[in-house]
């Protein structure tokens, strides 16, 4: 047993996203492409977009942030948080409704680039888990239409940036600066000792930026869900470093814990594996004992008495030998017929 690999907590994760100095590290660090130099990550900053309250479609966690670009114009982030458990299919079509019904607010607002074009867009989808992401990222592709058909020109385009967190290894994580890597990594680590490397990792990433202390019990409280499950009733504290040190403290006991959970689940698997065992033997030695009694009263219906040297072969021979020597009766006019020469001959 070990902490669960991904946690459900969404206020968690929309905690850590609300602060921009993540999301620029999240765009810096898993999003490629030079064109990021022509974006001013810094002074991006949250849009309070109101469409949602007009559809009920846009979910809290699903976030819009404007950013400056270096040429005076503003660009736009959807982000979508996508902690489930499985694939969303139609995510593409939810991105096209979300970018749509953006626009349009812009417009309303008066938020057009200053020829009174809509301003570029950029959705990106993060997504943590466990099963890989399988669901297209072009909402082209879940258009039933033939390749070479015409109406293609008439379909509405768009691609959304997937994140797939599960996707990466530790090595590919750690060699990624920023607090959604170390997030990534938390949320992938398989034991209690690969916890506190994360924790760790992180206590010295926020000791060299102080202007994310206000994440510290973010992270704290989401070390806290993933151990839940091995202390029910556990203290959470506020603070990083503190529950680091309770990880550590509890960390023998847990190991202790899971050996004795692995010790009882081995001693069920074998008693429930001799009991199937038992009853496949119980039923095969009662097929068995069966063939052979009907056997036994055949041979004697068309022969007469049996010595007893030959009722003990009938009963310690086989299930393919009795069903043998069944057919062999049917035709058999003599006891050599049925269970053989050397069957007569061999007395002991």
């Amino acid at each position: 047993m070990a902490p669960r690999k991904r946690t459900d907590h969404d206020a968690l994760y929309h905690r850590l996203f609300s602060h921009p100095g993540v999301v620029a590290q999240l765009l810096r660090g898993f999003v490629d492409g030079p064109w990021l130099d022509g974006l001013d990550l810094d002074g991006m900053e949250r849009l309070n977009a109101k469409f949602h309250a007009e559809t009920g479609e846009r979910r809290e966690g699903d976030m819009v942030w404007r950013i400056p670009r270096r040429d005076g114009e503003d660009s736009y982030l959807v982000l979508l948080l996508e902690f489930q458990s499985s694939t969303d299919q139609f995510m593409a079509l939810r991105v096209l409704t979300y970018a749509a019904l953006l626009w349009q607010q812009l417009v309303r607002e008066g938020r057009l680039a200053a020829d009174g074009r809509l301003p570029p867009l950029l959705p990106v989808v993060v997504y943590n888990g466990d099963a890989r992401w399988q669901a297209p990222v072009d909402v082209r592709k879940l258009v039933g239409l033939p390749e070479i058909s015409e109406l293609w020109r008439w379909q509405p385009q768009l691609q959304y940036h997937l994140i797939d967190a599960g996707a990466f290894t530790d090595a590919d994580l750690a060699a990624r600066d920023g607090l959604p890597a170390l997030w990534f990594r938390l949320e992938s680590a398989s034991d209690t000792g690969a916890v506190v490397a994360v924790a760790d990792a992180l206590l010295a990433w926020l000791g060299r930026h102080p202007g994310f202390d206000g994440l510290r019990a973010v992270f704290a409280e989401l070390l806290g869900a993933m151990v839940a499950p091995l202390s029910p009733g556990m203290r959470v504290p506020k603070e990083l470093g503190e529950m680091r040190s309770r990880l550590v403290a509890r960390a023998e006991q847990w190991v202790e814990q899971w050996k004795q959970e692995g010790l009882q689940a081995g001693l069920e698997e074998g008693r429930q594996k001799g009991l199937q065992e038992g009853r496949q033997e119980g039923r095969q030695e009662g097929q068995q004992k069966g063939e052979a009694t009907l056997l036994l009263r055949l041979m004697q219906r068309r022969f007469g008495p049996l010595p007893d040297w030959l009722t003990n072969h009938v009963m310690q021979a086989d299930t393919t030998t009795l069903e043998e020597w069944g057919l062999r009766i049917l035709d058999a006019t003599r006891l050599e017929d049925v269970v053989g020469e050397d069957r007569l001959t061999d007395r002991t």
